[in-house]
């Protein structure tokens, strides 16, 4: 599925130390000149947040804080062609931001 979409332009790193943390999904890209990807996913709980939409800024604010584009940066990808995803699920719901 999506991974073999992605193979010829992109390595994918999973739960790997970045930063101050471990990173859910980092797809690195073999063209410097692509945006790279950090991927967060968090299940909603409700006692924690009031609505899937704080989960995902839950989500960011962990790729924020920990500094999961480290890695990237430090694979000469600069800042603004980092893109950051926070996926927060309760059931079957999904919600990306």
């Amino acid at each position: 599925g999506l991974l073999v979409e992605i193979s010829d332009r992109y390595l994918l790193h999973s739960n790997r130390e970045s930063g101050f943390g471990r990173y859910d999904v980092l797809l690195e890209p073999l063209n410097k000149e692509d945006d790279g990807i950090i991927i967060e996913f968090k299940v909603h709980d409700p006692e924690d947040e009031e609505s899937l939409q704080d989960t995902v800024q839950s989500a960011l604010k962990q790729i924020e804080e920990k500094e999961y584009g480290q890695e990237l940066r430090k694979r000469g990808i600069p800042e603004e062609h980092i893109r950051k995803y926070g996926f927060a699920f309760e059931g079957k719901k999904v919600l990306i931001g």
